[in-house]
């Protein structure tokens, strides 16, 4: 099996080093979410504001997800 090569990669150093850092402050309870400022105690949550941070940063982030139509709605 082929190795991948090193350029591509999905997410940048920096989006690895954003997450862990949230990652870290949320189990110490640290982590609070931007507009409510509530704690964060969502493994999930603290992993999207680790990389809403890296995006901000300039770092390697695939752009968000955005919700999709059913298959229904699209074919009528």
């Amino acid at each position: 099996m082929a190795t991948k090569q090193a350029g591509s990669r999905k997410y940048g150093e920096k989006a690895s080093e954003k997450v862990e850092r949230a990652m870290h402050e949320m189990k110490r309870g640290e982590l609070k979410s931007g507009r409510s400022g509530k704690t964060v105690r969502s493994r999930k949550q603290a992993i999207a504001i680790g990389l809403s941070e890296a995006r901000r940063a300039g770092g390697k982030v695939p752009k968000k997800a955005t919700g999709r139509k059913s298959a229904r709605k699209r074919s009528s």
